[in-house]
């Protein structure tokens, strides 16, 4: 099936707010604060900071402080049509990896590193 950049950012919201559904209420109020946005793929600025061309997402700015708040801007960026094209152009495993690499950027977001995410199951 075909990358559709309306379909995609459908799908995408729509896995975002289930799986923030499914958070407990105070995790959930500390992921509302962090925007997510939605690019193709990322940018010649990201390649050049070193983010790999078919990376799926990332999360950019300062981790949430022990108080709680945050420094802006941090965010979520997801790249939906590096996306696309992990699952293969299957919605259900797009879906899929929307909502583990979701979780994954908002790992990092709560202080967690790569191995923690792994040890998850968020790799």
């Amino acid at each position: 099936m075909k990358f559709d950049w309306e379909k995609s950012q459908e799908l995408a919201l729509e896995e975002i707010d289930a799986a923030l559904e499914d958070m407990p209420p105070p995790l959930r109020e500390q992921a509302n604060q962090l925007p997510v946005t939605f690019e193709r793929v990322p940018n010649i600025e990201l390649q050049n900071d070193g983010i790999e061309v078919d990376t799926l997402g990332i999360f950019t700015g300062d981790e949430m402080s022990e108080a709680g708040a945050t420094v802006l801007p941090s965010q979520i960026i997801l790249f939906l049509e590096n996306i696309w094209d992990f699952a293969n152009g299957d919605e259900t495993v797009f879906c899929d990896e929307v909502h583990t690499t979701f979780l994954h950027e908002l790992g990092h977001f709560l202080g967690l590193g790569e191995d923690d995410l792994t040890e998850r199951g968020l790799d």
